[in-house]
C-alpha cells in the first residue's frame, strides 16, 4: 500500500503555513513535506507536527537568494560557506521535527561555472589516468584461459579461403 505526504507547500494554500498541518491531519494524511520551513521556527513546526501526530518525511535546505532565482547553493562556486550556514540551520530544523531526510539543492550554475567545471574534470580524469595502475592482463595462452573460452576460440576459428566456422563441439 503506497503511503503519501501531504506537500504543505502546494496543498492546503487557502490557509496559513502552520494552520496546514491541521488541514493535512484532518484530511487522514500520516505525514508531510514542504519546501522551505525557515519563515516559522523549528519549535513552532515540531509543535504542530506532535499535535496533529504527523511525520515529517522531507524538506528542503535553504535555497539562497530564491525570489532572484537561485535554487540552491552546492554547485556554485564562491559559496561553500553559505552553504555550510544553511547545513547547519537545516540540521536545527531536522532535530526539532525528526526528519530523516533533507534534501541539498544543487542550484544553477553559470556557463562559465559549467566550463569551469569541465575543464576542471578534464584535468582530473588525466591526472587519474596517469597515476592509475594497470591492471593485470587476462593470461594469453590458451591453456591458461578457462574452458568455456578455450570452446568459443576453437569454435570461431577459421581456416582457408572459405572462412567456415568449425565445430568445437564433442561430436
Amino acid at each position: 500500500m503506497p503511503k503519501f505526504a501531504a506537500n504543505l507547500s502546494m496543498m492546503f494554500t487557502e490557509h496559513a503555513f502552520l494552520d496546514r498541518f491541521d488541514a493535512a491531519a484532518e484530511a487522514g494524511f500520516a505525514a508531510v513535506e514542504y519546501l522551505f520551513p525557515y519563515d516559522h521556527s523549528p519549535a513552532d513546526i515540531a509543535e504542530r507536527l506532535k499535535r496533529n501526530n504527523l511525520t515529517q518525511a522531507l524538506f528542503n535546505l535553504p535555497p539562497g537568494d530564491f525570489a532572484a532565482g537561485e535554487r540552491g547553493l552546492a554547485a556554485l562556486s564562491g559559496r561553500g560557506e553559505e552553504l555550510r550556514a544553511s547545513v547547519d540551520r537545516a540540521l536545527e530544523y531536522a532535530a526539532a521535527t525528526g526528519v530523516k531526510r533533507l534534501h541539498m539543492m544543487a542550484g544553477l550554475a553559470s556557463s562559465s561555472e559549467l566550463q569551469g567545471a569541465r575543464h576542471l574534470s578534464g584535468r582530473a580524469r588525466t591526472r587519474r589516468a596517469k597515476t592509475r595502475r594497470r591492471r593485470p592482463r587476462p593470461p594469453h595462452r590458451a591453456d591458461q584461459r578457462p574452458q568455456y573460452a578455450r570452446l568459443l576460440s576453437r569454435r570461431f576459428r577459421t581456416r582457408g579461403k572459405n572462412h567456415r566456422r568449425q565445430s568445437a563441439w564433442p561430436t
